[in-house]
Protein backbone atom coordinates (compact mmCIF):
# COMPACT_ATOMS: atom_id res chain seq x y z
CA UNK A 1 0.00 0.00 0.00
CA UNK A 2 1.09 3.41 -0.71
CA UNK A 3 0.12 6.23 1.74
CA UNK A 4 0.21 10.24 1.76
CA UNK A 5 1.42 11.86 4.63
CA UNK A 6 0.76 16.05 4.93
CA UNK A 7 2.49 18.34 7.16
CA UNK A 8 3.41 21.99 7.39
CA UNK A 9 0.34 23.31 8.12
CA UNK A 10 -0.33 25.84 11.06
CA UNK A 11 -1.58 29.14 12.24
CA UNK A 12 -0.12 31.92 10.55
CA UNK A 13 -1.15 35.97 10.07
CA UNK A 14 -2.29 37.50 7.17
CA UNK A 15 0.63 38.46 4.86
CA UNK A 16 2.20 35.64 6.06
CA UNK A 17 4.09 32.50 4.51
CA UNK A 18 3.58 28.19 5.13
CA UNK A 19 5.51 25.79 3.37
CA UNK A 20 3.80 22.14 3.31
CA UNK A 21 4.52 18.80 2.05
CA UNK A 22 3.13 16.27 0.64
CA UNK A 23 5.48 12.61 1.46
CA UNK A 24 4.64 8.90 -0.52
CA UNK A 25 5.15 6.25 1.17
CA UNK A 26 5.09 2.26 0.87
CA UNK A 27 5.45 0.48 -2.29
CA UNK A 28 5.56 2.83 -4.54
CA UNK A 29 5.75 1.45 -8.38
CA UNK A 30 4.79 4.73 -10.21
CA UNK A 31 3.35 8.26 -9.39
CA UNK A 32 2.48 10.65 -12.04
CA UNK A 33 0.11 13.51 -11.47
CA UNK A 34 0.14 15.21 -7.79
CA UNK A 35 -2.19 17.91 -6.68
CA UNK A 36 -2.98 19.68 -3.47
CA UNK A 37 -6.57 20.50 -3.02
CA UNK A 38 -8.26 22.80 -0.21
CA UNK A 39 -11.78 22.72 1.24
CA UNK A 40 -13.05 25.14 3.90
CA UNK A 41 -15.85 25.05 6.25
CA UNK A 42 -19.23 24.84 4.01
CA UNK A 43 -17.63 25.48 0.37
CA UNK A 44 -16.45 22.79 -1.62
CA UNK A 45 -12.97 21.55 -2.52
CA UNK A 46 -11.16 23.36 -5.10
CA UNK A 47 -7.80 22.26 -6.47
CA UNK A 48 -4.55 24.52 -5.49
CA UNK A 49 -1.74 23.46 -7.63
CA UNK A 50 -1.08 20.19 -9.76
CA UNK A 51 2.25 19.31 -10.73
CA UNK A 52 3.14 16.09 -12.82
CA UNK A 53 6.19 14.45 -12.39
CA UNK A 54 7.50 16.26 -16.13
CA UNK A 55 7.29 18.98 -13.26
CA UNK A 56 4.20 20.81 -15.52
CA UNK A 57 2.14 22.82 -13.39
CA UNK A 58 -1.23 24.57 -13.10
CA UNK A 59 -3.05 26.91 -10.27
CA UNK A 60 -5.87 27.88 -9.52
CA UNK A 61 -6.32 31.67 -10.52
CA UNK A 62 -6.73 33.05 -6.83
CA UNK A 63 -3.04 31.50 -5.69
CA UNK A 64 -1.65 32.15 -9.17
CA UNK A 65 1.72 34.47 -8.21
CA UNK A 66 1.58 33.69 -4.65
CA UNK A 67 1.97 29.96 -4.05
CA UNK A 68 4.47 27.55 -5.73
CA UNK A 69 4.36 24.31 -6.33
CA UNK A 70 7.20 21.91 -6.75
CA UNK A 71 7.94 18.17 -6.45
CA UNK A 72 11.22 15.82 -5.29
CA UNK A 73 10.59 13.12 -7.82
CA UNK A 74 13.65 11.32 -6.00
CA UNK A 75 12.00 11.64 -2.16
CA UNK A 76 8.01 10.97 -3.87
CA UNK A 77 7.28 14.20 -2.40
CA UNK A 78 5.60 17.90 -3.55
CA UNK A 79 5.53 20.84 -1.84
CA UNK A 80 3.02 23.65 -1.87
CA UNK A 81 5.07 27.09 -0.98
CA UNK A 82 2.14 29.84 0.09
CA UNK A 83 3.06 33.43 0.10
CA UNK A 84 1.32 36.42 1.21
CA UNK A 85 -1.23 34.71 2.74
CA UNK A 86 -4.98 35.58 3.10
CA UNK A 87 -7.87 35.04 5.95
CA UNK A 88 -9.53 33.57 2.88
CA UNK A 89 -6.92 30.57 2.07
CA UNK A 90 -8.38 29.36 5.51
CA UNK A 91 -8.42 26.09 4.62
CA UNK A 92 -7.74 21.84 5.09
CA UNK A 93 -5.23 21.21 2.30
CA UNK A 94 -5.61 17.92 0.93
CA UNK A 95 -3.10 16.06 -1.38
CA UNK A 96 -4.03 13.72 -4.00
CA UNK A 97 -1.70 11.30 -6.05
CA UNK A 98 -2.15 9.32 -9.21
CA UNK A 99 -0.70 6.07 -8.28
CA UNK A 100 0.45 3.28 -11.16
CA UNK A 101 0.64 0.29 -9.20
CA UNK A 102 1.77 -1.83 -12.21
CA UNK A 103 -1.33 -3.23 -13.53
CA UNK A 104 -3.75 -0.60 -12.42
CA UNK A 105 -3.92 3.17 -11.26
CA UNK A 106 -4.81 3.95 -8.20
CA UNK A 107 -6.47 7.60 -6.93
CA UNK A 108 -4.67 8.35 -3.17
CA UNK A 109 -5.54 11.21 -0.28
CA UNK A 110 -3.82 12.22 2.17
CA UNK A 111 -5.65 13.31 5.66
CA UNK A 112 -4.90 16.68 5.18
CA UNK A 113 -3.39 19.46 7.10
CA UNK A 114 -4.96 22.81 8.74
CA UNK A 115 -3.87 26.19 7.21
CA UNK A 116 -5.16 29.01 8.97
CA UNK A 117 -4.76 32.61 8.37
CA UNK A 118 -5.99 35.31 10.84
CA UNK A 119 -4.42 37.97 13.12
Amino acid sequence: QVQLVESGGGLVQPGGSLRLSCAASGSIFSIGLMTWYRQAPGKQRELVAAITSGVYTNYADSVKGRFAISRDNAKNTIYLQMNSLKPEDTAVYMCNADHYTGTRYEDLWGQGTQVTVSS
